[in-house]
């Protein structure tokens, strides 16, 4: 038997997905949060010149330019008003009258006349950082103006937490002075506000704010000094027993330490960036029914310029520019429609998560469900990966605060009617067991476990024990006070 081996043309249908670039864009696209979405578009502003905000957009900073400019010849009005009427002006009176006013603490009394011309500046916080506060604390300081070059330097070696970097020896090199200078001037400074700045470790910031307290004793400078372990531990009993003392005794000794602050300059703006949260969606109650509304502040909008529209009109003569506008035209309109794509899957998707948790939004966050993309996803007809990245990144507004829309979808445990409960609404109910127990007898997993399923919830300890580490809630063991 012989077999023949030959090449033959034949024609084959095979359907398969290809990831074309703009459908890859439109991923992305729907991938993006806010700040991600106006940066993309920014970009795309600046490479497709067919492109432009929206007639709205232009005319909201129009009519703002407008209104700053209106603001800035109303003031320059107001001072040549003033310029031309101060000589005239009755300052000897205008003291008399106002002489025993206290300003010192006033803010600047609002009028109604204000709201039209009030700078949004005005109700902008200024938080002070502690270096910040630690300077204007030094220059009222008694010291000398080489000691206040030293405590420059020293404040603007302590962390965020207030404690210091760098010893005093390594201070001392890098100021030029001795480590007795350094260590005179850190005395000081450790008196300053907050209590504990410019300790090295955790025993020093607690000493410190016990010294100035006037609370510091032996026995608290032992506990701090020998114990501190024991006493994060809760193991009060070995305190006692290598102190010589009681148990109440070493109780008090903990309360005091336990109000104390470990980290005393967290109170105090950070340095660091800070991040807003600007929600996708808002979800309010009107007649007995959760309405979803897209935030479109969030969302920029764009269209194509009409300029450009008219010169690919005239264009058609001139094959290159014909097709160079067609394309920048055609990659317009498409990233306009991923954006429109994008808030429509993100209201379908907020829309079919509102109608699942509506008892959360009810009742609180005791009675969230379990939820997973696939139920969302079989709900709104769409494939489990775009629920997963209409909700990266995405916030709700809604009465309860505002949510990232990922925690609405998690784990649980089964009740004992079949529904599904959701672990946030597990830990609710274990929060609410630690905040009611006795102090003096607290409730272990187990305890809770079982008291969980009194209430229909199947779980078990080491769930329990899962949960309550998530929360930050210390063991049984731990919690006692004696």
């Amino acid at each position: 038997m012989s077999m023949k081996l030959g090449y033959d043309l034949t024609i084959e249908q095979a359907q398969k997905l290809v990831m074309t670039p703009e459908l890859i864009q439109a991923i992305q696209i729907l991938q993006f949060n806010t700040q991600e979405l106006d940066a993309y578009v920014e970009e795309q502003l600046l490479v497709n010149p067919v492109l432009e905000h929206s007639a709205a957009e232009v005319s909201n900073e129009d009519s703002r330019g407008d209104h700053e400019e209106s603001f800035r010849d109303a003031q320059n009005q107001e001072k040549t008003a003033a310029d031309s009427d101060r000589d005239d002006f009755d300052w000897k009176e205008y003291i008399r009258d106002r002489q025993y006013d206290d300003i010192s603490y006033k803010q600047g009394e609002y009028t109604p006349d204000e709201e039209k011309n009030d700078p949004l500046e005005r109700y902008v916080s200024s938080d002070v950082t502690l270096p910040e506060h630690l300077l204007f604390q030094l220059q009222c300081a008694e010291l000398s103006s080489e000691g206040k070059r030293i405590g420059e330097y020293i404040i603007e070696s302590l962390d965020e937490n207030g404690y210091l970097t760098s010893s005093a020896k390594e201070m001392a090199e890098a100021v030029g002075v001795s480590e007795e200078e350094i260590e005179a001037v850190l005395s000081v400074i450790q008196t300053f506000d907050p209590l504990g700045v410019g300790a090295s470790d955790l025993q020093e910031c607690l000493l410190i704010q016990l010294r100035q307290q006037g609370q510091l004793t032996e026995l608290f400078e032992q506990v701090i000094r020998g114990h501190l372990k024991d006493l994060a531990e809760n193991r009060l009993g070995t305190i006692a027993r290598e102190m010589g003392i009681s148990t109440g005794e070493v109780q008090l000794i903990s309360d005091v330490i336990r109000m104390l602050e470990p980290k005393p300059g967290r109170q105090f703006a950070s340095q660091g960036e800070t991040k807003y949260i600007i929600p996708d969606v808002v979800v309010e109650k009107i007649d007995e029914e959760y309405v979803v509304t897209i935030n479109d502040n969030s969302t920029p909008h764009l269209m194509v310029s009409s300029y450009y529209q008219n010169l690919l009109h005239s264009a058609e003569k001139d094959e290159a520019l014909s097709k160079y506008l067609s394309d920048r035209v055609n990659s317009a309109l498409w990233l306009i429609k991923s954006i429109e794509q994008r808030k429509q899957t993100i209201y379908n998707v907020v829309s079919a998560v509102v109608r699942y948790q509506k008892d959360f939004f009810e009742k609180g966050s005791k009675y969230l469900k379990t939820l997973t993309l696939k139920d969302i996803a079989e709900e709104v007809g769409i494939h489990e990966s775009t629920v997963s990245r209409s909700i990266n990144g995405k916030y709700m507004q809604c009465c309860r605060g505002v949510f990232e829309i990922k925690y609405f979808f998690s784990a649980g445990v089964a009740g004992s009617a079949g529904e599904g409960i959701s672990s946030n609404s597990i830990k609710e109910f274990i929060k609410e067991i630690v905040d009611e127990e006795d102090p003096k007898s607290p409730y272990s997993d187990q305890d809770m476990a079982e008291m969980l399923q009194k209430k229909g919830i199947k779980i078990s300890r080491r769930t329990v024990a899962k949960y309550r580490d998530e929360m930050h809630i210390l063991s049984s063991s731990r919690r006692k006070r004696y």
